[in-house]
């Protein structure tokens, strides 16, 4: 008996082939069809014949019939090409943005300073897009980067691991800030060890600028006393607001407030260094479509806002 060939060995053309005869129960017909010869269509279903060791056709004098076993095979054959095209299709949805998913992650205040405004537009013009947002610290995002749950997440640097690339999106000033309970001490500049006689207000232990404020202040001399720490970018400021001490912030997240003079920005005699926010992605994997237009448009609409 002949060999059964792998799919992978054999040559998808001849069930083609195969499928436009049985459909159209004539060589001739399938040959103008499939724009071939009629010994071309001939030669095909031989060797498929011969591959499978079975007759798949009855020649007649005005054509072909399919064999019961042609019969059995054509219902795969078909159900093949149907999936073929169906993928085909996925493709050209997926390329078009009629289909798919957007995997993004960000912290709280990321996602509602920088990317809502690039995520409003993307869905509006790609509403058949699943957006799959993730919330969490940037020690989470890169967490669930490595772990394949999202393709893109807004950090703060450093990257934690080198499987990790980023590219820059924009640098934000941080500064302290308090209510009008402090204001005093807003009207005058103060050294970073001055900033010892008001109650500090930082984020817990574990997020990436607690470490960096900890940080500048250790580079001064300054261990920081912390008096509340807080989980959220709106808790802060809202105990900031209420006179509980200086809570540390990113300036471009506490707009509205300072404009409003709610709260008031703190002169600090030693400069705070620029922190830059980057989108991360997997070095070793590809962007998918939709998240390569996301990106586009993140990186246009923060563009537009400077």
């Amino acid at each position: 008996m002949n060999q059964i060939y792998p799919m992978n060995q054999v040559n998808i053309e001849l069930y083609r082939i195969f499928l436009h005869t049985a459909r159209l129960g004539n060589l001739t017909k399938a040959a103008q069809q499939l724009h071939i010869t009629q010994p071309s269509v001939s030669y095909a279903i031989k060797q498929l014949e011969s591959r499978l060791d079975v007759k798949l056709f009855d020649r007649l004098s005005k054509g072909v019939k399919l064999t019961p076993e042609g019969c059995a095979l054509l219902e795969y054959v078909e159900q093949s090409f149907a999936l073929l095209h169906a993928g085909e299709q996925k493709i050209a949805n997926l390329k078009t943005l009629s289909s798919g998913e957007l995997r993004v992650g960000a912290s709280g205040p990321m996602i509602k300073h920088l990317l809502l405004p690039a995520l409003d537009q993307f869905h509006e013009q790609y509403p058949e897009v699943r957006i799959r947002l993730s919330q969490g610290k940037s020690s989470d995002i890169q967490h669930q980067l490595l772990e394949g749950q999202i393709d893109i997440g807004l950090v703060h640097l450093p990257l934690s691991d080198e499987r990790l690339v980023s590219n820059h999106l924009i640098s934000q000033q941080q500064i302290f800030v308090v209510g009008s309970a402090y204001r005093h001490f807003a009207e005058k500049q103060l050294s970073a060890s001055e900033l010892q006689q008001i109650p500090l207000l930082l984020f817990s232990k574990d997020s990436s600028t607690r470490h960096f404020v900890e940080k500048w202040l250790h580079a001064l001399g300054i261990e920081a006393q912390v008096d509340i720490e807080l989980g959220s970018l709106d808790m802060l400021i809202e105990f900031a607001k209420r006179g509980y001490g200086a809570a540390f912030v990113a300036r471009s997240f506490a707009t509205q407030e300072l404009h409003d003079g709610t709260l008031f920005e703190l002169q600090i005699a030693e400069p705070i260094p620029l922190r830059s926010i980057t989108v991360a992605t997997r070095r070793d994997m590809s962007l998918s479509i939709s998240a390569k237009q996301f990106m586009e448009l993140l990186i246009h609409s923060l563009q537009s806002s400077m």
